[in-house]
Order: structure tokens, then sequence, then C-alpha cells
């Protein structure tokens, strides 16, 4: 319940900040998304914001974070 209330607040305060760039808001919630442990939910986003974002400065740290991610799911078969 307290990962919701949080997660809410988040996407809320992002809302509210008046962030005129999507890219930036889609990535900070994708960086609060890995601190809560929701991997899929993360890549997800990171996904969207390369592909809606491709020229933006959040495409290019999406693509490093997913890279990440991937090495870390690869590690967590093994």
């Amino acid at each position: 319940m307290r990962h919701i209330v949080l997660g809410l607040l988040m996407i809320f305060f992002v809302a509210m900040s008046g962030c005129s760039d999507k890219a930036a808001g889609l990535y900070d919630i994708a960086q609060f998304e890995e601190l809560q442990k929701n991997k899929k939910h993360a890549t997800e986003l990171y996904e969207e914001i390369i592909k809606k974002y491709p020229d933006s400065e959040y495409a290019k740290k999406a693509k490093e974070r997913l890279s990440k991610l991937k090495a870390e799911t690869e590690g967590d078969k093994k």
C-alpha cells in the first residue's frame, strides 16, 4: 500500500510541477519505478521515451538504463 501511495504522489508532483518536457517526467517516473524494484514498468517507460522522444537527452539516458537493466536481468537468471 505504501508503494502505491508513493507512486501516486510521485506522478502527482511530476504532473503539477508544470514539467513541459514529458520525456523528463517519464524518465523521473521510470527512475522511481526502479527504486521500487518494478523493473518491468521501468523498462516499459524507458522504451516509451526512446520511441516517443528519440532525439532527446532522455532517450540516450533511457538506452543506458535499459542496457543496465537487461544486464541485471541476465545476471539474475544465472
